[in-house]
């Protein structure tokens, strides 16, 4: 972890750093968060993360967030980089306190579309629990192979998918939303009691990430209290 950022006051930019750049089979990579009450956090990491190619072995990647009563979270990731061939376990543990506030999101890029490379082969488990004042909240489980990245019910041949989680919010956030994706194609979002879903497909991950910066500018006024600042490492 590099030493920690204050671009716009009291919430701490946190950047992530993976050493070895990558992850293979039989690897484990387990990130743990906690923001303590009052406290509010954005964090993110400065490049992709990838997994490659296996030979049938497993990689396995958890992540484990808690965020406590009268604080808030920003957890904004690069994209995560599936190789074709890679065999992909990627978990995410969410704790929430009701009266937290959190923003999240996942970007999955599968193969390497400019390096010519689809995702025929290898798959990746893509699974979020969601705790709520310790109850079970939200739970996703998404299984993406060969097959699945193809076929017009999966990605239809979408390189890059997503899902971004904020919580809590309104009627009013959706409607905003909504409104931002207009007539876009391959963009949705949904709201389950304070839990706003959106979900995106687009055939490269950046542009899929522009769409979730959009709808963070969009929520991020009511749930933080700021306007967007674009965390510096980006721009590098």
């Amino acid at each position: 972890m590099q030493r920690p950022f204050y671009p716009e006051g009291e919430v701490c930019h946190v950047y992530l750093l993976h050493p070895p750049g990558g992850v293979v089979a039989g690897d484990r990579l387990t990130i743990n968060a906690n923001v303590e009450s009052e406290a509010q956090a954005l964090i993110t990491t400065p490049a992709a993360g990838k997994f490659y190619r296996s030979g049938g072995g497993e990689a396995q990647q958890t992540v484990n967030l808690k965020v406590a009563e009268h604080s808030s979270l920003e957890w904004l990731p690069q994209e995560t980089i599936v190789y074709d061939g890679a065999r992909l376990s990627a978990n995410m543990h969410i704790e929430l306190a009701e009266q937290s506030r959190f923003i999240g999101w996942e970007i999955t890029a599968l193969g390497r579309p400019a390096a010519g490379e689809g995702f025929s082969d290898g798959c990746a488990e893509l699974n979020w629990r969601i705790q709520r004042d310790g109850r079970l909240f939200y739970l996703e489980r998404q299984h993406l192979d060969g097959q699945a990245f193809l076929a017009r019910w999966g990605l239809s041949g979408h390189s890059a998918c997503g899902t971004m989680f904020v919580y809590p919010a309104t009627s009013l956030h959706l409607a905003a939303v909504q409104e931002l994706i207009g007539d876009e194609a391959n963009r949705g979002v949904t709201l389950i009691d304070e839990l706003l879903i959106c979900r995106g497909l687009d055939r490269q991950a950046d542009l899929l990430k522009g769409f979730f910066e959009r709808v963070w500018g969009v929520v991020r006024g009511d749930m933080i209290g700021k306007e967007v600042c674009l965390p510096r490492i980006w721009a590098t």
